[in-house]
């Protein structure tokens, strides 16, 4: 998107079918706040994609070899500044998050609650995608620096705040062990990451798992 320095605004409609003349205007009138939040990452070059090597193959064959490595996981892994990151969109109003809350440990095997506040800063009804990423800060396997495991979205008059929470069973915090054919969750320290989007994370804290006693 080279012309990008040369518009005042994007606005990203996918497949809306016949009532997207409606939405559009809804939208660019301001009767409607936009909340929409980008399910993959724009990259600033068609280089930076993460099958740019791989595609289209050759003699007929694509080699998938991005393995993890999908969308924002590549970019953060290869620390490459994307156009638009993954879980990106803008509002007519802006958003505060607070307060996160979170267990300082908990053994494999047990949820964990996380809960944080998030606040409508303006003066307009607006919708937010509160997002939580997990990053397993050592493990035995390569994985991802951070990992989406939850979302919610939340409809916040002017001014009001609302209190998020996210449950986090076990397969939050594990891997697939391709050798012995099972999830694997090792104890060790996981950073919570919440945000509204990949690179714009607002909270974070560190949470210890555990062995099970006598295990």
């Amino acid at each position: 998107m080279p012309w990008l320095d040369r518009v005042s605004g994007v606005l990203q409609m996918w497949y809306l079918g016949q009532e997207s003349g409606n939405a559009l205007a809804d939208v660019l009138f301001g009767d409607v706040c936009p909340s929409g939040k980008l399910p993959t990452t724009f990259p600033k070059r068609l280089e930076d994609n993460p099958a740019f090597i791989n595609f289209p193959g050759e003699n007929g064959h694509v080699v998938y070899g991005e393995g993890l490595f999908i969308g924002y996981r590549y970019y953060d892994h290869k620390r490459i500044d994307p156009l638009f990151p993954f879980g990106y969109g803008l509002s007519y109003t802006s958003f505060e998050y607070r307060s996160l809350s979170m267990p300082d440990s908990a053994k494999i095997g047990e949820t964990v609650t996380i809960t944080c506040e998030v606040q409508n800063l303006g003066n307009r009804t607006g919708k937010e995608v509160v997002q939580l990423y997990v990053r397993d800060v050592a493990s035995s396997l390569v994985r991802p620096p951070k990992e989406l495991k939850g979302f919610e979205k939340i409809d916040l008059k002017p001014g009001e705040a609302k209190t998020v929470e996210f449950r986090l069973n076990q397969r939050a915090f594990a891997y697939y062990d391709d050798l012995i054919a099972k999830w694997v969750v090792e104890p060790g320290d996981f950073e919570i990451l919440i945000g509204s989007s990949s690179r714009d994370i607002h909270l974070s804290g560190t949470l210890k798992i555990t062995k099970v006693d006598n295990i």
